[in-house]
């Protein structure tokens, strides 16, 4: 089986490596709070054969516990040290909590959790826990997923992965600090260098207030990406997949 990933929309992605099927972020469902779904719903097969989930933080766009209970409450779940509470009050049990810089073995993988930049506080007034990214080591290749970060000096120390997944948008039509939009995106890959770069979390939801006033928001900011990449990074390839399209990984 070739490894492949597929971007199923926001910052969910389906990382089939080693012959091993993580998710990311699983957000699964037709909308969260008031925030509608816009791309088409995900394959029923998305959530076959998951052996384990990353979770990047807490934000209720990130941690959906009704997307969570689609898998399977015995699915495994990494999440950032101090979260396991959290999912064990809604009948999760499985849990690997890693901090910056820790290691755990999913199969033949090693997943490896990289600090990120961002407020993950659950509510306004929660706990102050670490945001992640994640560092997804097979046999054939190395994935960097970047959840959500703002810019970071150790960016560089990724430097040569195979694939980046790089978040270029938001929730308004700009995003602030402990975030990428297009151009810091850019900056991002321009320190790590990946062979390949998949822009995330773009296309999926949006509110419809926001849809109505700024419609360019659905669509826009991985071509913006594009273009800024191709200028400042060209020796970076782009592959630029909609909500749904997979990408087959060709041995580096």
């Amino acid at each position: 089986m070739s490894d492949r990933i597929t971007y199923v929309g926001h910052a969910t992605t389906l990382l089939e490596l080693g012959g091993v099927r993580l998710l990311t972020d699983p957000l699964l469902r037709t909308r969260f709070v008031h925030i509608p779904r816009h791309a088409a719903p995900p394959e029923a097969s998305v959530a076959d054969g998951v052996e384990a989930v990353l979770i990047t933080h807490l934000h209720a766009d990130h941690l959906d516990p009704p997307s969570l209970r689609w898998l399977g409450r015995d699915v495994r779940l990494v999440v950032p040290a101090g979260a396991a509470g959290t999912l064990r009050r809604r009948g999760f049990a499985n849990l690997t909590e890693l901090a910056p810089g820790d290691s755990t073995a999913i199969g033949p993988l090693e997943v490896t959790a990289i600090r990120a930049v961002h407020d993950a506080r659950r509510y306004k007034l929660g706990r102050d826990l670490p945001a992640l990214g994640y560092l997804i080591e097979s046999p054939a290749a190395r994935v960097y997923f970047a959840g959500d970060t703002d810019l970071f000096d150790e960016m560089a120390g990724l430097a040569g992965v195979d694939v980046a997944l790089l978040p270029v948008a938001g929730w308004g039509a700009r995003v602030g600090r402990g975030h990428l939009d297009p151009k810091r995106a850019t900056e991002a890959a321009r320190r790590i260098r990946p062979r390949i770069v998949i822009p995330i979390h773009w296309g999926t939801f949006l509110s419809r207030r926001m849809l109505r006033s700024h419609p360019e928001m659905l669509t826009e900011p991985p071509r913006k990406f594009a273009r800024l990449l191709a200028e400042r990074v060209p020796g970076v390839e782009l592959r630029l997949l909609e909500p749904g399209e997979s990408l087959e990984l060709a041995p580096s």
